[in-house]
């Protein structure tokens, strides 16, 4: 548990200024909530009560920026009303039935009783240096860390999101993996197939004319080679995109370094992911990169662009590709950028495309190292 103590000075401030924002708080919560009840039968109470909740939540927000700036605590500010599309009534009903407009009712009825505890032991302290330098401080992490237990973020909401984001990345993993799974089939179909079967019967009627008409058949195998020589480049770049050997063999720096070597726009690439992270996190970079310089050359006309990733001390890999184009790139459904931040999210990261018109374009992902 971290035990970095406010200094004495803001300490003081801290509790002292709890007394008449606890008291604000509570009067008003406290009538507001009184009247609503009394009122309920003729629904006006549901307004007041309406009122009464957006109330704790503005008061609860205001106790979250006074431990902020003063406590030395992390406790962002909540919306005050629920974000949502379904109308006035729905939006009431959502801010009536969640737990963080209960939890900052709570806080806001429990805390003003110990803000008067509080404001007692910041008054003493101004005149009595060891209160100052030794209790003050003390007394004020204790009723930060009160606040943020009530006021911090909802655990448990905050798991189930991530379970439910997690699901659906899962599902659009799924999705994506079964189209690569049709890509590959269609091209092994279209292209070293063809080819191979092609290369058959050039060499059955080679044979068939070997002895009758050895130029002929000469032609024919040298027909048939041609043809093997280009399934197997067919099949050595398909190979390469389901997963490259150089990336498994030497990391993410010479496989990106390949990639930048083949691009038709000049790339400047820079690595710094030591120590090496799992082949999860290297083949989804690998494919972002590969994916936006295919879309920066057939899109972008752009004169530069810079690959940059490296690891960060949350052990995180950061994809980042800029270009110099034209700009206007949009993940839309079904287009190359939301297949790419489908196959971020399959591992739990995130990606995010700056666009504007006239440029510059900067794809930037965030994938974790464990999940």
């Amino acid at each position: 548990m971290n035990r970095r103590y406010p200094n004495p000075a803001k300490a003081i401030l801290y509790l002292i200024g709890l007394f008449p924002l606890g008291l604000t708080a509570f009067i008003t919560t406290v009538v507001l909530v009184a009247v609503g009840v009394g009122t309920v039968v003729v629904w006006v109470g549901v307004a007041v009560l309406v009122g009464a909740a957006v109330a704790a939540r503005a008061f609860g927000n205001a106790h979250r920026a006074w431990a902020q700036a003063l406590a030395d605590v992390e406790l962002p500010a909540r919306p005050l009303l629920p974000k949502t599309d379904a109308g006035v009534l729905r939006q009431w009903r959502e801010l009536l039935t969640e737990r963080r407009t209960w939890r900052d009712l709570a806080f806001v009825l429990v805390a003003f009783p110990i803000s008067v505890f509080c404001f007692a032991v910041g008054v003493v302290s101004i005149p009595l240096v060891p209160l100052a330098f030794l209790v003050a401080p003390r007394v004020a992490w204790l009723h930060a860390r009160f606040a943020v237990a009530v006021l911090g973020p909802d655990r448990t909401a905050e798991q189930s999101a991530r379970a439910d984001r997690l699901q659906a990345s899962r599902a659009r993993g799924v999705d994506a993996a079964e189209a690569e799974r049709r890509r590959i089939e269609r091209d092994l179909h279209d292209g070293a197939q063809q080819r191979l079967v092609a290369v058959a019967m050039g060499l059955g009627r080679a044979k068939g004319k070997f002895d009758a008409d050895p130029d002929a058949a000469r032609t024919l195998i040298e027909e048939a080679h041609a043809d093997a020589k280009l399934a197997v480049a067919e099949l050595r770049d398909l190979a390469r995109g389901i997963y490259p050997a150089v990336l498994g063999d030497r990391g993410l720096d010479a496989a990106l370094s390949s990639l930048a070597a083949r691009s038709p726009v000049p790339v400047e690439v820079t690595v710094a992911v030591d120590p090496r992270p799992p082949a999860a996190v290297e083949s989804t970079a690998y494919f972002i990169v590969g994916e936006c310089l295919t879309n920066i050359a057939k899109h972008a006309n752009a004169r530069l662009v810079a690959v940059k990733v490296w690891r960060t001390p949350a052990d995180q890999v950061v994809v980042e590709v800029t270009d110099d184009g034209v700009g206007g790139a949009t993940v839309r459904a079904g287009g190359g950028l939301a297949g790419l931040a489908d196959r971020a999210a399959t591992i739990d990261g995130v990606m995010t495309v700056v666009s504007p018109l006239g440029g510059p374009t900067v794809v930037r992902a965030d994938l974790p190292c464990a999940w």
